[in-house]
């Protein structure tokens, strides 16, 4: 994990040692429960748990926040982000069951205390108002993730930004922020991620910030 610790120098021996064995448990995972697409998991660093990290260069949780991680898939970006930031709560979910496994054998394999899985969809999360943030990565257009989120979210605002949505999207993000709720009215914020990372790969991706 040469390049996670070279964009996170802060890092302390503890979380170095967590993110090399999250490299070699979603291998292992992987070869028998496919995933990530078997061509892409020797890009698991860059593309995957970088990619996951990117929130936390835009956004800083306070201790004892609660986010949802909608449509975690394997555990991307809860679990890059539970190990980098252990006094923030993390639930995530997904509607297929065996990815879920897969999320709670790693979160237990690496001890992440601060991470709860479930087996379910978001609109039948029994859980209103309960979270700081929902991030969300390669899950399904913003319209809809916002729908999804919204009586999901605190009404109480501890952050710098009001509690929302926090996507990682790629590509022209643009005709999706024009089809959210108020005919593109809705408050949005985009981030550049090859602003603070430098390989080529994430150029034209972003972390987009919705209001709830």
């Amino acid at each position: 994990m040469n390049a996670v610790q070279h964009y996170f120098p802060e890092l302390d021996a503890g979380q170095r040692a967590q993110f090399a064995q999250l490299d070699a448990e979603f291998r292992a995972w992987n070869a028998k429960v496919n995933v990530i697409s078997r061509q892409d998991i020797e890009n698991l660093e860059v593309r995957h748990v970088l990619h996951s990290l990117a929130i936390a260069k835009v956004f800083q949780f306070k201790p004892g926040a609660r986010l949802l991680d909608l449509g975690t898939g394997g555990g991307f970006p809860g679990i890059p982000l539970a190990i980098l930031l252990p006094e923030v709560q993390f639930t995530l979910i997904d509607g297929t069951g065996k990815k879920i496994t897969v999320v709670r054998e790693v979160a237990q394999a690496l001890g992440l205390k601060n991470v709860t899985a479930r087996h379910c969809r978001a609109e039948d999360l029994k859980m209103a108002h309960s979270f700081d943030f929902v991030v969300s990565r390669a899950v399904a257009p913003l319209d809809k993730l916002l729908g999804w989120s919204q009586r999901l979210l605190k009404k109480k605002q501890i952050h710098a930004y009001p509690n929302g949505l926090i996507a990682l999207k790629g590509g022209k993000i643009q005709p999706e922020i024009a089809a959210l709720p108020g005919d593109g009215s809705s408050y949005t914020e985009l981030f550049p991620i090859s602003s603070f990372y430098d390989d080529p790969w994430f150029e034209e991706k972003w972390v987009v910030y919705v209001q709830g």
